[in-house]
This record gives C-alpha cells, structure tokens and sequence, in this order.
C-alpha cells in the first residue's frame, strides 16, 4: 500500500472506488501530475471515473493537506504527493517537468531578520529552474 493510502486510512477517510484510485496514480517518487494526467491514467484502471470526480478528489486531498498543489509559471496546477516531507522543487523551464530536491541547510537561514519585515515566518518554497536532460539534448 502507498504511503498517500495509508495516510488516507489513518485518517478514516473514506475510500471508494474513484478516490482509491486516484491516490494509487498519485503514488511514486517525484510525481507531479496535472489534474488533467491524474484523471487519463485514473481511467485506465478505473474506465468510468470521471473528470469531475478527480478534480474534487484531488481539492479534498489538497484540502486535508495530503498532497501539495503545485503551480510554475502559469502553467497547468499540479499534484504533489510528497506533502509530508520537507522539500523544494526544481522545474524545466522548457517541458515543465518537475523533480523533489532536499538541497542541505535551511533556506530560511537565508532570510537576514531585517529582510522578514516583523513576518513570522512558517515556511518556505523554493524552486530551482533549468533545462532538464531530455530537453538539453533535444
């Protein structure tokens, strides 16, 4: 069982059908799906899910704060099941491709106090670019 289907029955949330296998796609490492992608490979396994339902799915789960909602660049939202382990994200700025990254350090001790304008500050995002391999070589 995935570690996102163990959190969910942890939780006692119900799991039918449609959102089991919602989850089972969101499964992996570095996955960051559209909502788009959950729902082509959600039907799949399951041929009558429907859009609807993976989006609502997907809104409850990012609602529970079981799985991050990740946006680059206007780009398509996307889904990261990773939400429970501190991370940052470094994105293709061609394909859109992302990967979870735990550079070392803490990036919030690069935020001199003067700079945190009295902010109490619980949290940071960051997000390396570049050009992935697939489209350097390309």
């Amino acid at each position: 069982m995935s570690d996102l289907l163990e959190r969910l029955r942890g939780r006692g949330w119900r799991l039918t059908a449609q959102r089991r296998v919602v989850a089972e796609v969101l499964d992996g490492d570095h996955v960051h799906y559209t909502a788009d992608e959950v729902h082509a490979r959600a039907s799949e396994r399951l041929p009558e899910i429907s859009r609807a339902t993976v989006y609502n799915t997907l809104g409850e789960l990012v609602s529970l704060g079981e799985i991050l909602e990740v946006s680059t660049d206007g780009r398509a939202k996307r889904y990261d099941p990773n939400a429970h382990h501190d991370h940052h994200h470094l994105v293709c700025s061609r394909c859109g491709t992302i990967r979870d990254v735990q550079p070392a350090g803490n990036p919030l001790s690069d935020l001199p106090v003067v700079e945190r304008f009295g902010f109490t500050v619980t949290g940071v995002e960051v997000t390396y670019r570049g050009t992935c391999p697939s489209c350097t070589d390309a």
